[in-house]
């Protein structure tokens, strides 16, 4: 059985020998880079399961190569940063990243992360046939359409949708998503949903005021509407 591939990227050299020392220990295959243009190339030619990015890169900052990665390669990424503000990670996860994590951080941690990233189902499941007109998911091919056009999404807010999509017109609460998609270990608030939700929708062509296709109920959590 071939091992999860993992591409660390981080400038600095005490941190991700670090990284990559936790990473093989557990099993992992591990390839690094030290700035963002060798690992848009590494993240072409190795096709790795899960990049672990910082920010802050020489050349293209993690943000700018996240958003190049997202073009080519539906690989998870987990993007590390310095700095504690809120819209630091606002911004990498709209360009594509699935998960974050501030430093200084647990190696034990960040090896956690990774594994519960790679626990997200990627198998067919049924879907019902309520789902809302003009939209169709295939997740044995990991496909979305609406009204026939197919739609780019990461790896993670594909999994959220399937999510949803598996019932729809049922209300699944912000922790049944994280539990669900995350992984019942990964501790967040439940504003990581809001923000992949409001990706999404998006990417959807989704008005939140006048929604086709994802339904916010206040207080609890999202559902996706039925066939009318």
């Amino acid at each position: 059985m071939q091992r999860p591939r993992i591409l660390v990227v981080d400038d600095e050299a005490p941190i991700r020998e670090l990284v990559r020392g936790y990473l093989e220990r557990e099993g992992f295959e591990v390839e690094a880079a030290t700035d963002g243009l060798a690992a848009v190339d590494a993240a072409r030619a190795s096709a790795p399961d899960v990049i672990v990015l910082d920010v802050m890169l020489p050349g293209l900052d993690g943000i700018e190569v996240c958003r190049r990665i997202r073009t080519f390669s539906d690989a998870y990424v987990l993007m590390l940063t310095a700095r504690g503000e809120e819209i630091d990670r606002i911004v990498g996860l709209t360009v594509g990243a699935d998960d974050y994590l501030v430093k200084p951080f647990s190696p034990r941690e960040l090896v956690a992360r990774v594994r519960a990233l790679l626990r997200r189902p990627r198998g067919a499941a049924d879907v019902r046939s309520t789902t809302p007109v003009g939209f169709e998911i295939d997740e044995s091919r990991r496909v979305v359409r609406i009204d026939g056009a197919p739609v780019a999404l990461t790896s993670l807010e594909f999994d959220l949708l399937a999510v949803l999509a598996r019932d729809p017109g049922i209300v699944i609460g912000r922790q049944a998503l994280l539990d669900r998609v995350w992984g019942p270990e990964f501790v967040a608030d439940d504003h990581l949903v809001d923000v992949h939700i409001a990706n999404l929708r998006r990417k959807l062509g989704d008005d939140p005021a006048r929604p086709r296709f994802i339904e916010t109920v206040r207080g609890v959590g999202y559902r996706l509407s039925e066939a009318q």
